[in-house]
């Protein structure tokens, strides 16, 4: 491994010149040090899309401790303090492990039948509807404030049975809480702004629950507490931890999944132009959004004993970051990976993860690119950006731009 390999990762990680395009890191790392010791990420960083592919489903790989060991590099006092953070946080389907993860997931994809997920197009139509006729009024819009952000916010609100008023605080919550995680190291600012939100979270929700336990609607809270009182296993605790997790997490992905297919779709005319032309495609083009642009870029596991990775000694209680949007980008895998082809086939991307952790939601995120890029076309065929330069969301996990403004 070269120690300019090292320097260019962690001296670049997060700064303008990464954000803009990570993909050109990602490359060097790949061919250099496909699995990378970062410091600024306390952990084993893999790249290659085999790698990152079989790691995704590899026992000895678990995420029940990933939380432990990213806020055990907090001082012992502040640790204390985030213990609410903390005991939430290890609630969220993503941070568990069998049996838990196996128990609440069944739970919970109850909610996320296909019937029950083609039955949310009437609402995504009309929601849809509703953002593009304010934009074709205004003449132009911030198309992250105006369009992702409100859309995913909403439809995820849907169906926990969240009253629309209430939606517009969402955004700051879901931001906040995913801002810690995806720090790199673990900062104190954004733990205190985290740990306020998930008061702020649960305290909203304790009552709902509450209201659900007397008055059961056709929602996902409705359904987690019914699981409840017929005597499964599902604490309070964890519904509302659930809660705010399906918030969070149904919301952030497909914010970016809009955002970021969008902007790539504006920047490669020839791709618009040919979507235009077949608007069959779009289905096609919505998995390449996904695959080009991946709006989650990793996900942690913790190693649960000693083993090697291409050589690397890779040590039980050790982090190891599966770079998905490396993985897609892998020219081993993808043929001219840094070209937005809408027509790609196969496109095996691994940007919903993979196995037991593949993402519960990723039917209804596809439905939601699919409808929201088929009114793009039909509404607003001339489309195109205000301004080419771009600020990207600080992350080191989710990526999308803070604001994109486009007029037609």
């Amino acid at each position: 491994m070269s120690q300019d390999t090292i320097d260019t990762f962690d001296s670049l990680l997060l700064t303008p010149q990464y954000l803009a395009d990570p993909y050109v890191v990602f490359r060097d790392l790949r061919s250099n040090d496909s699995i990378h010791w970062s410091e600024r990420m306390n952990g084993w960083v893999v790249t290659r899309y085999d790698d990152v592919k079989i790691a995704l489903q590899d026992p000895r790989l678990i995420s029940g401790q990933r939380l432990h060991s990213y806020m055990g590099q907090f001082p012992e006092a502040i640790q204390k303090r985030m213990k609410p953070l903390y005991n939430n946080y290890t609630k969220w389907l993503v941070m568990m492990d069998p049996p838990n993860h196996t128990r609440l997931r069944a739970l919970v994809n109850k909610a996320f039948t296909p019937r029950m997920v083609e039955g949310l197009r009437p609402l995504i139509q009309k929601l849809n509807d509703e953002l593009f006729d304010a934009f074709e009024a205004a003449g132009r819009m911030d198309a992250i404030k105006s369009l992702a952000y409100p859309l995913p916010a909403s439809v995820i609100s849907e169906m926990l049975g969240i009253p629309p008023i209430d939606r517009q605080q969402f955004n700051k919550w879901a931001d906040e809480m995913t801002a810690f995680l995806g720090s790199g190291r673990p900062k104190v600012e954004l733990a205190e702004a985290a740990l306020k939100s998930v008061g702020e979270l649960t305290r909203y929700f304790l009552p709902i629950v509450a209201e659900r336990r007397e008055n059961p609607k056709e929602d996902l809270i409705s359904i987690l507490v019914g699981v409840e009182e017929e005597g499964q296993k599902i604490t309070e605790d964890e519904i509302l931890a659930m809660c705010i997790f399906l918030l969070v997490a149904g919301h952030e992905t497909t914010m970016a999944l809009v955002s970021n297919g969008l902007l790539a779709l504006l920047r490669y005319p020839d791709q618009f132009d040919k979507l235009k032309k077949d608007p069959t495609l779009v289905d096609s083009a919505v998995e390449e959004f996904l695959r080009f642009d991946s709006p989650l870029q990793h996900q942690i596991r913790i190693a649960d004993e000693d083993f090697e990775m291409r050589g690397k000694g890779i040590e039980k209680g050790q982090r190891v970051v599966l770079m998905l949007g490396a993985a897609n980008h892998d020219p081993e895998m993808f043929s001219n990976p840094d070209q937005l082809d809408i027509c790609r086939s196969p496109n095996r991307h691994l940007a919903f993860g993979l196995g037991k952790h593949f993402c519960i939601g990723a039917p209804l995120a596809r439905l939601e690119g699919h409808m929201v890029f088929a009114d793009i076309l039909r509404r607003f065929p001339t489309l195109r950006l205000e301004n080419e330069d771009i600020e990207w969301r600080i992350d080191t996990s989710m990526r999308n731009p803070k604001e994109m403004w486009v007029t037609f």
